[in-house]
Formats: C-alpha cells, sequence, structure tokens
C-alpha cells in the first residue's frame, strides 16, 4: 500500500503591470504560454499554468496587473486579476527589484489584507540592481503586510526560481491531480495561438497600436501534415490597420513569419497562417464588442 502524500493546489500571481508575472508563470511550468513583452499591461485575461513536480500539481493563474487606468478593457483586466485571488491556496504578490512601493503596489496589499490566504512576496529582477539595495526594500514591504515567505529572484534568468518552487510546492496542501500530467495549462489551443499572434503585434508596433488590437482564431483544422489557421486582428481605427499591414503587405508578412515560428513549436506539426485585419471602431469601450473578443 502506497501512503506517500500527495500536494496539490492553486496559486495567483499577482503585481502591477510589467514586474514579469508572465516570464516567472513560463519559467516555473517550463513552457511559454502567456505574452511577455516590454510593455506593461501585456497580459488581458488570466492564463494558467500547470507545473508537476513529484509528488506534486500546482496550477498557476497569471492575471493582468493591477492598475489605475479607467476604461472597460482596463476595468475587465482588473476585475480578472482581484477575482483571480479568491479561493487560492497561495497568492506570490510580484514586486520589482530596485523600485520602492508604488500605490498601485498599496492598492494591491490592501486588498490582500482582507482575503485572509497566504502571501510569498516575490521580488523580481533582483540581476539587475545591487544586492544591497533589496534588503531596505524587504523592510518597506514587511512593515505593511506580513508575508509567509520572501524569495529575491531574477525570472528572466532562472535565478533562486528552483528555491520558490520548492516553497510553493512546500506550502500545498494534500489534494488531488486535478489535471493529466503531460497537461500543461487549461487554455484551448485556439486561446494560445491568438496570443502568440497577439505577442508579435506587441513587439511590431509601437504607442497605442498594440493596445488596440484583439485577435481571433476563427478556424483551425488539422489537415494530417499541417494545421490551417485563419486569425483576425481586429484594431479600432484605419490607420492602425494600415500600420499592421504594413507597406507592400510587408508587416503582416514579418507578423505571420514570426507568429508561426512559436505555433509550429506550440502545436509540433508545420502550420498555414492566414491572418487577416479588420476595423472594429473603439472596440475596447463597447461592452458588446469586448464579449466578442473573448473578454466578458
Amino acid at each position: 500500500m502506497n501512503n506517500k502524500i500527495f500536494k496539490s493546489g492553486f496559486v495567483t500571481i499577482i503585481g502591477r503591470p510589467n514586474v514579469g508575472k508572465s516570464t516567472l508563470m513560463n519559467n516555473l511550468v517550463g513552457e511559454k504560454l502567456a505574452i511577455v513583452s516590454d510593455k506593461p499591461q501585456t497580459t488581458r485575461n488570466r492564463i494558467t499554468g500547470i507545473m508537476n513536480a513529484p509528488g506534486a500539481q500546482v496550477v498557476f493563474i497569471d492575471t493582468p496587473g493591477i492598475h489605475r487606468h479607467k476604461g472597460l478593457l482596463n476595468e475587465f483586466m482588473v476585475k480578472t486579476a482581484r477575482d483571480a485571488c479568491s479561493e487560492v491556496d497561495l497568492i506570490l504578490f510580484m514586486v520589482e527589484a530596485g523600485k520602492s512601493p508604488s500605490e498601485e503596489d498599496i492598492d494591491i496589499l490592501e486588498f490582500l489584507k482582507g482575503l485572509g490566504t497566504k502571501v510569498f512576496l516575490v521580488i523580481n529582477k533582483v540581476d539587475i540592481v545591487k544586492k544591497e539595495t533589496v534588503l531596505p526594500l524587504i523592510g518597506q514591504y514587511t512593515a505593511m503586510h506580513g508575508f509567509e515567505e520572501i524569495i529575491p529572484v531574477s525570472a528572466l534568468k532562472s535565478e533562486n526560481v528552483e528555491n520558490l518552487k520548492a516553497a510553493i510546492v512546500g506550502c500545498m496542501p494534500e489534494g488531488p491531480m486535478y489535471y493529466p500530467e503531460d497537461e500543461l495549462t487549461d487554455q484551448p489551443e485556439r486561446f494560445i495561438v491568438a496570443e502568440i499572434i497577439r505577442e508579435k503585434i506587441f513587439r511590431l508596433t509601437q504607442h497605442e497600436v498594440p493596445y488596440s488590437t484583439a485577435v481571433m482564431v476563427e478556424e483551425m483544422k488539422d489537415k494530417g501534415d499541417i494545421v490551417f489557421i485563419r486569425a483576425v486582428v481586429y484594431v479600432e481605427k484605419d490607420s492602425q490597420k494600415g500600420i499592421i499591414i504594413g507597406q507592400g503587405g510587408q508587416m503582416l508578412k514579418k507578423l505571420g513569419t514570426l507568429s508561426r515560428r512559436d505555433i509550429e513549436k506550440l502545436l509540433g506539426i508545420k502550420s498555414y497562417l492566414d491572418i487577416w485585419v479588420k476595423v472594429k471602431k473603439d472596440w475596447r469601450e463597447k461592452p458588446g464588442a469586448l464579449g466578442e473578443m473573448g473578454y466578458n
């Protein structure tokens, strides 16, 4: 009879925009599931990643950054982040080394106080600051909240991430295996493919263009040795459509090439990617349009 205890649980990663939440989750899971960009507010939906370890399974929920910007899409993003904190076993509150607590950080800590959930303070980007600056930052945060653990990491360079993994598993309760061992996310392939395309738009365009963009995969057919994908990139203005298509279609071609590379890595099969660009004026401020884009 095997009396070995299996541990499992749910963990939310929360923090203000651009602190490295998606990079950390991708690192913990061992696969790129969430968009990574140097621009803030890249993640819009909650993304679930599954980490399997010896005798344990941890389900991570990456969330949009909590911020004070207005607008229906921004309100949806903040609500998504806050809702992801309910009924989880552990919250990773992620902050950036070298930066004092911001108003958004203080807002998050106030919100966390009322939950009664265990919280780890994860200080990211320690590779880009002097080590002696980290201790005073820890002092500032511990004066505001009683954290279960305080763990400095570099999500980008994988510094101290293994120690963070061990601490997370140690904090999980006894429980079942919620997902098959070979599963990395509960998101459908269409969603991940759309996110890959949207990430490339963030990389290739500037200013308001990436924030005004939504991607929908309308068709995805496996034809044996190749998968056919038809995706639509929605923008708010004709000028943005022109930017994404580019002169002589060059930007759209580049978008397709970069996206296809990651899609084929994800799916393990060759792909034919057909991308269309359409204008849906002011979709970010229309509840009906937000729902159509999957933000509901």
